[in-house]
């Protein structure tokens, strides 16, 4: 965003809090601020107006909360993006405002450097968010549990369910070796292994179980 201006509307509900920022932002390089609203329905309704580059958004306001009015944002001018500049920093407040679609998220003890790097961020079209954030978001990918997938049958592991998947589309044991980068000698491997556990004596038979349990589908099978 070099030698380029951000627009930039300003939504808080404290009028000395939002002048203020207002005021911050004005003496900040690359920032233009074009416009102000004192709860998310004025900033929503601003947007037709100004076409501003960013919404540099509070969360909690009357009438329409910073969540929503985010939300709607996004929906009606996807060219906006929306940061999020708020007290809070808890997962209740954190998490809804970016399923609503706000690219940066910062608390108000952020700098001016801070709120302009989040808005350069933003504009040009990765995320802006603090330390804080960044770290509380680490935190909540490392602590779930990676998804397991569907079940498969007669306890096949992953690796088995797609070479069986392969197999009832027709691939030979050298064609599933390059789909899978793996060797010829893996891929029997895992064929030995499958047919043991689902009974299995031949590929007739593979194609038949994979087709059974969901595996593949038929020739010819629309799938919607």
């Amino acid at each position: 965003m070099t030698g380029e201006v951000a627009r930039v509307v300003v939504a808080d509900d404290q009028a000395v809090v939002r002048e203020g920022i207002v005021m911050l932002l004005g003496l900040l390089p690359g920032i233009e601020v074009v416009g102000s609203a004192k709860d998310g329905a004025e900033a929503v309704a601003l947007l037709a107006e100004l076409a501003p580059d960013v919404v540099l958004m509070d969360l909690r306001m009357p009438r329409v909360d910073g969540v929503e009015a985010t939300r709607r944002i996004r929906e009606e001018h996807p060219a906006t993006q929306v940061v999020v500049l708020t007290t809070y920093a808890d997962d209740d407040s954190l998490f809804p405002a970016l399923r609503a679609g706000a690219r940066g998220y910062l608390t108000k003890d952020a700098d001016g450097d801070e709120i302009v790097r989040a808005i350069q961020e933003v504009v040009a079209g990765r995320v802006g968010l603090s330390p804080v954030v960044q770290r509380r978001l680490l935190e909540q990918v490392t602590a779930e549990p990676a998804p397991s997938g569907p079940r498969l049958p007669d306890g096949l592991t992953a690796r088995e369910g797609e070479v069986l998947t392969l197999i009832a589309e027709g691939l030979g044991n050298a064609d599933i070796a390059g789909r899978l980068g793996i060797s010829t000698a893996t891929v029997k491997t895992h064929i030995n292994n499958l047919f043991a556990k689902a009974g299995l004596h031949d590929r007739a038979q593979a194609v038949r179980y994979a087709y059974r349990e969901g595996l593949a589908q038929p020739p010819g099978t629309n799938v919607t």
